[in-house]
């Protein structure tokens, strides 16, 4: 019996890694390590705590009890104190100095700053899979000529891979404030309660290098290469802001590549995979809609909007601190991870096994083209001696015969008859073949694409190849 609720972003589309980083196990346990990181720093800058003290702390990192946990949270109001006290009753010994100085932010903040830092390593890696399957969609479909739209309205030719290399574009330059987030994360540190430091400074009985000195050791136990330089009794919720906007700006990506494809979908030029089993309308046996693509559009408008959330906590934060932000967080930061997760394993998956149709595009092309190549058959009849402007009015009106032969009819687009019959064209099916090359509409389609491909994803490709090769299984 399933009788409470359940994030469907969990029973339904996140990742078991992603699951895990923001888990309440991973969390407390990270807790914990901070309590041993602060233990054995305040060790080494010479308060009187002991190795056996410290051992016991380690030994008990990740037993946690959550019933006793809950119980002191029922009465105490406070979860880390509740946490505090579970952990106090494994390590009698170290109880005295467990969390000595420290604030609830300690733990809190460094924590959630520890689990960012693993969703976005996270995320780079979905991140790079997805450039890296864009690049070999592109790479293998840079010649394959397909009509471009503006508007929606058809346009001039294009290719397939130079139609990707846009999609791939977006991502590639997520995937550059990825990695300049990731590099400046900083912990949160052990500034007290509200940012000045004033508790380790009597801890250490005035020695502030020592108080500077204790963050940097914490800072190199837990990964880290700095703290934040200042701080109130929190980190700047700013940072929560930036984040988030690396994953909105993914989702943004993700968002137009997937619309894209649900566009390409109504034309019959591209399908998204679709099972032998799988059921496109419970009334309609014979749809086949582009579901997971519509699901990368609804997560990724969802994690848009989440950003929304940070920007609202970073500007409302009062003085050294406010808990208007704590219960907002607790939701908006971990749900926007494990969406991004989803929506780069959707698009990976869509991207990697969908099916183009080339002999669909040709035949759009081919409707087309004849509107498209009018300026190239006016030239070559000019080429030979023919009147511009005459030539022109002429094309003009028989285009618009064309066209409402099209519209109006439902007919196919009959202007090369009509101007084949032109004498003054000197059109033959030759010369027609000639001039309709597609290879003459297509500009520099191939070798854009190509040079996209190896100057911009492929250093990222090489740089991260030891992450390449995800499997973009989806579970529903």
């Amino acid at each position: 019996m399933r009788n409470t609720y359940e994030s469907p972003l969990c029973s339904r589309y996140a990742s078991k890694e992603m699951q895990y980083i923001f888990s309440p196990d991973y969390k407390f346990s990270t807790w914990r390590k901070l309590w041993c990181a602060l233990a054995e720093s305040e060790k080494e800058l010479g308060l009187p705590i002991t190795d056996a003290q410290i051992a016991e702390m380690r030994a008990h990192i990740d037993d946690i009890d959550y019933e006793t946990e809950a119980e002191y949270e029922k009465k105490l109001r406070h979860d880390v104190m509740a946490h505090l006290h579970t952990y106090a009753e494994k390590c009698p010994s170290a109880k005295p100095i467990i969390h000595l100085g420290a604030t609830s932010c300690y733990v809190g903040d460094n924590t959630d700053i520890i689990q960012m830092h693993a969703g976005l390593l996270q995320i780079k890696k979905l991140l790079v899979n997805a450039i890296y399957t864009l690049y070999g969609f592109a790479k293998k479909h840079k010649n394959v000529p397909t009509l471009a739209y503006t508007h929606f309205q058809a346009a001039q030719p294009t290719t397939v891979g130079k139609r990707a290399t846009l999609w791939l574009q977006d991502l590639v330059m997520d995937y550059e404030r990825l990695e300049f987030e990731l590099s400046h994360l900083k912990l949160l540190g052990c500034k007290g309660t509200t940012g000045t430091g004033a508790s380790f400074l009597e801890l250490f009985g005035g020695d502030r290098n020592k108080v500077t000195e204790l963050e940097k050791l914490i800072a190199a136990k837990m990964g880290f290469k700095d703290c934040v330089a200042v701080s109130g009794q929190t980190y700047s919720r700013k940072i929560d802001s930036f984040v988030l906007n690396v994953l909105s700006g993914i989702a943004q990506s993700s968002y137009k590549t997937a619309t894209d494809i649900r566009l390409l979908a109504h034309l019959k030029e591209f399908d998204e995979p679709f099972e032998s089993g799988q059921v496109g309308s419970s009334a309609m046996a014979y749809k086949r809609n582009p579901m997971r693509c519509e699901r990368i559009v609804s997560l990724s408008r969802y994690v848009i909007n989440d950003a929304g959330n940070a920007a609202d906590t970073a500007a409302s934060q009062w003085l050294e601190r406010t808990l208007d932000d704590s219960a907002n967080r607790r939701i908006s930061i971990p749900e926007a991870f494990l969406a991004i997760d989803a929506v780069l394993t959707l698009l990976i998956n869509v991207v990697s096994g969908g099916t183009i149709y080339p002999k669909v595009m040709e035949k759009h092309l081919n409707e087309e083209l004849p509107f498209t190549a009018s300026e190239n058959i006016l030239m070559d009849a000019v080429s030979r001696g023919g009147d511009r402007q005459e030539l022109h009015e002429a094309i003009r009106r028989y285009s618009q015969e064309a066209a409402a032969n099209v519209k109006l009819e439902g007919r196919n687009n009959n202007l090369l008859d009509l101007l084949k019959g032109d004498e003054r064209f000197g059109l033959t099916d030759e010369r027609i073949s000639e001039i309709l090359d597609i290879r003459k509409f297509i500009g520099c389609a191939p070798e854009q694409t190509e040079r996209f491909l190896e100057e911009y994803a492929k250093p990222i490709i090489d740089k991260n190849k030891d992450v390449l090769g995800f499997d973009a299984e989806i579970n529903v």
